[in-house]
């Protein structure tokens, strides 16, 4: 399988991700928009990863209206799509939901609360990494998934193959350090009131990657 991933700034990998993706042998293909502009076709993408950045889907900016077409043309043909922050932010108003701000800024860790079982196995609380401050309607025919202490959509499904996250299940501990040195001006203002010392300084629970390979096996075995 040919997983292309859109990365939208340089401190926000895939993470365990690519673990997922190297354990299945699958093909891994990174692009950057925000910086060169380019973007895979629908056709040479069998599983589409977006992931974070400081954007908005509300931007009016023309390598974003591209992601919309792109996006909307894999929708269509249901191929399994995976949305992390922004990445979800987008697929959600592709899907008639409204990106709005979000009532509480997050930035560090917090637990975040399971709302559905669809997807078997998800344990009921996990610890995870959020970093936003504006948040996804939950799109109209799509099942809320997490919902945290300050903002309850923080996670929803689409037709089984479709997921999107507002918070951070993907970050292994190199990763959590990369965002934080490089963006911990981001932290002034949030609700949960952590230092980049301290948000540094805790270890990625274990149970977070095994959860993201949970999640994407779900979504690639409901594919076409």
């Amino acid at each position: 399988m040919k997983i292309n991933i859109l990365q939208h700034t340089p401190n926000e990998k895939a993470g365990s991700i690519l673990e997922w993706a190297k354990l299945h042998h699958h093909d891994v293909y990174t692009y950057h928009p925000y910086q060169f502009g380019k973007l895979p076709t629908d056709n040479d993408t069998d599983m589409l990863v977006i992931l974070g950045g400081p954007m908005s889907p509300n931007d009016d900016l023309p390598w974003i209206h591209q992601e919309y077409k792109l996006v909307s043309s894999l929708l269509s043909k249901n191929i399994p799509i995976l949305g992390v922050c922004f990445g979800a932010q987008l697929i959600a108003k592709i899907l008639g939901g409204k990106i709005v701000k979000a009532p509480f800024k997050e930035v560090g860790w917090a637990p975040v609360y399971l709302q559905s079982h669809l997807i078997p196995d998800i344990p009921e609380k996990a610890t995870v990494l959020h970093w936003h401050e504006d948040m996804f309607e939950i799109p109209p025919k799509a099942q809320l998934l997490f919902s945290s202490d300050h903002v309850k959509n923080q996670g929803y499904l689409y037709q089984k193959n479709v997921i999107g996250l507002q918070f951070h299940f993907e970050p292994l501990d190199n990763n959590v350090k990369e965002i934080v040195v490089n963006d911990y001006p981001y932290i002034d203002g949030s609700v949960l009131n952590q230092s980049k010392e301290r948000i540094i300084n805790k270890a990625v629970p274990k149970e977070n990657k095994q959860i993201m390979f949970q999640l994407l096996d779900y979504i690639t075995a409901h594919s076409n």
